[in-house]
């Protein structure tokens, strides 16, 4: 019985660690969820290999046990890679960022989350799904005067950018045919530096290869940015999948040295980034924290302290 269950355990660990091997070979759409996922199934299957280790004592055992470890590390080690690791020169400024996406269903915690948009002291604030906000916006326009998305620059009320400076040539844009308006793209006079503010809103993963397709497209939009750069918003995707590590990588875009977890809400801590803040020098990120509580929303919003060079 016990080397019945031992070859049924090896059988699922196998299959399992195959399916998060292949992006090594391609880059499937269909493979996104799985990908966000590597260092927890990862994690799961040494775990259980171990086990059959203990049950069975073979050499299929092992090779379970090894796979798994290096599929972990390599996870461990794409989470570290494209932190922030730049010293903040002597005349840089700091700068904090709100960026939450509140779930478009959630207008009875509109109240809360204004309060806590207006606790944070941020200069900007990104809100995603912001028609839960329509309630509010007078009361978050005595802080944060000016503003980008829910009917300005917009027939929609969906992306929204809140600013204590003017928003200088602010547009939005809609990145595919599935939904419109879901980035948008601003500048701001800080303290004498232009900062672009970039917010986006990224399809999931999972719908053929739009998600891709949408990266492509903010790829496009920023390129041609010059000066400090700050991105942020809903990505439906850790950074160690393949196409957000190649966004990273052609954008020079720097993230947290450890992102917190913003999904799913039930995870708390052992959920994935989904939801991502990033800088371009000489924007420099210094700290990303999570807001202590997810306020009715299925996402955790985030705050990021930074440091603009001129």
């Amino acid at each position: 019985m016990k080397a019945k269950l031992a070859c049924m355990a090896s059988s699922a660990i196998l299959g399992a660690l195959f399916i998060i091997s292949l992006r090594y070979i391609t880059d499937f759409w269909l493979l996104a969820f799985v990908n966000s996922f590597q260092l927890h199934i990862a994690v799961v299957c040494i775990l259980l290999s171990l086990l059959v280790f203990w049950a069975a004592r073979n050499a299929i055992s092992v090779i379970l046990v090894v796979w798994s470890l290096v599929l972990c590390g390599h996870a461990l080690a794409m989470m570290l890679e494209f932190s922030t690791s730049a010293s903040p020169p002597a005349d840089a400024k700091p700068f904090r960022l709100l960026s939450f996406n509140v779930l478009m269903e959630n207008a009875a915690n509109a109240d809360a989350i204004a309060d806590t948009i207006l606790a944070s002291n941020a200069d900007a604030a990104y809100v995603f799904e912001a028609g839960a906000l329509e309630s509010v916006l007078p009361r978050l326009s005595l802080t944060y005067p000016y503003r980008l998305g829910c009917y300005q620059g917009t027939p929609t009320c969906d992306l929204l950018i809140l600013s204590k400076r003017p928003l200088n040539e602010g547009h939005f844009h809609s990145l595919s045919d599935l939904r419109r308006d879901r980035f948008a793209m601003a500048q701001i006079d800080f303290e004498g530096t232009e900062l672009t503010l970039a917010a986006g809103h990224i399809t999931k993963p999972y719908f053929d290869d739009y998600h891709r397709d949408e990266l492509d497209e903010v790829s496009e939009l920023i390129f041609k940015v010059t000066g400090p750069l700050i991105l942020a918003g809903d990505f439906n995707s850790a950074s160690i999948a393949p196409d957000m590590r190649a966004f990273l990588a052609s954008n020079d875009l720097k993230k947290a040295f450890w992102e917190p977890a913003t999904w799913p809400i039930e995870a708390g801590s052992f959920g994935i980034a989904i939801d991502h803040i990033f800088a371009r020098e000489p924007a420099m990120l210094m700290k990303t924290t999570r807001l202590a509580d997810n306020l009715g929303s299925n996402h955790y919003g985030l705050v990021a302290d930074f440091m603009i060079g001129q």
